[in-house]
């Protein structure tokens, strides 16, 4: 678990440096996801390179068809068990192409650990590769959703997912939209010395206004490493942070210097948010969101 969150930290910060590249043979965002070689007539044979990947396609119900993922993906329930593993950033050609895999989907995160199409090659060979991009907003991910289950023949499949966390969505907006003295927010994805949080332009970010909070950096883009001075300028009456890889993240947040000023520590409201839910841009942010709304707001969310 340490690990495999450290490494989602560690695709944060890869966003927050390489946010303008886009992976060779893929269209960027306004583009949607792309495929190189065209998608084959019949896909009964799925490689999966990123978490969020894997779980909208066990979400589209083609868990079935996965022979191969990440290793972040490996703890996703649906999963088949005993498929390949495959790696994140360095995926072994040789290895791959002895799967027999009739699509890979990948995605822009591959690109930016690898320093460059890790699957150029297989590409070549004539393998089919399909890339999501980043996902910036809570419509880039109902975007991936579409795209994918329309490459893999599941678009009804697709519609119908991305409906139904449309509907849970505007349930929980509902309630946000009516709140009236919204609660201010400090999300942290990073703990000290390197803290992490998010900014406008997030799905994040998004997520916070959604249930009827304000986002203290919704002034800054993107995700910011914003230093403990601009924090305690700011003075959230909620922290949240879905750090999981040291023993008691709230614990160590509250133990800061000078944090003992802040609203959120002196009135005990620091939380602990799911990592896995709160990171991956699929339909299962719907988790997390459920259960911020609860966090921030539980007189308002039942």
């Amino acid at each position: 678990m340490k690990q495999k969150t450290a490494a989602v930290l560690l695709l944060m910060f890869l966003i927050l440096t390489g946010c303008n590249r886009s992976p060779g043979g893929a269209g960027g965002r306004a583009a949607g996801t792309a495929a190189s070689g065209g998608t084959p007539a019949v896909i009964n044979r799925i490689i999966s390179t990123a978490p969020s990947n894997t779980e909208i396609l066990i979400g589209l119900g083609l868990a079935d068809r996965i022979i191969a993922a990440d290793k972040y993906s490996m703890e996703i329930e649906g999963l088949p068990p005993d498929i390949a593993e495959v790696d994140f950033f360095y995926p072994d050609p040789e290895a791959i192409i002895g799967l027999e895999a009739d699509i890979i989907i990948s995605s822009e995160h591959n690109v930016y650990g690898a320093g460059d199409d890790p699957f150029r090659l297989l590409k070549e060979m004539g393998i089919t590769v399909l890339y999501t991009p980043t996902s910036s907003s809570i419509a880039d991910i109902y975007r991936d959703i579409e795209h994918i289950a329309a490459a893999l023949g599941a678009a009804e499949k697709g519609n119908e997912l991305i409906l139904t966390m449309k509907e849970q969505i505007d349930s929980i907006a509902a309630v946000g939209s009516g709140i009236i003295l919204k609660k201010s927010v400090y999300f942290e994805i990073s703990p000290v010395p390197n803290m992490v949080t998010v900014g406008r332009g997030t799905f994040l970010g998004e997520m916070i206004e959604l249930i009827g909070a304000r986002n203290v950096f919704a002034d800054k883009p993107g995700w910011i490493a914003p230093g403990a001075e601009a924090v305690l300028e700011r003075n959230p009456d909620i922290i949240l942070t879905n750090v999981n890889f040291i023993d008691d993240p709230a614990g160590e947040i509250k133990s800061r210097a000078g944090f003992n000023t802040l609203k959120a520590v002196q009135d005990n409201a620091v939380y602990t948010i799911d990592t896995d839910s709160s990171s991956r841009p699929s339909q299962r942010i719907i988790l997390a969101l459920r259960q911020m709304a609860h966090t921030v707001y539980p007189e308002y969310y039942e």
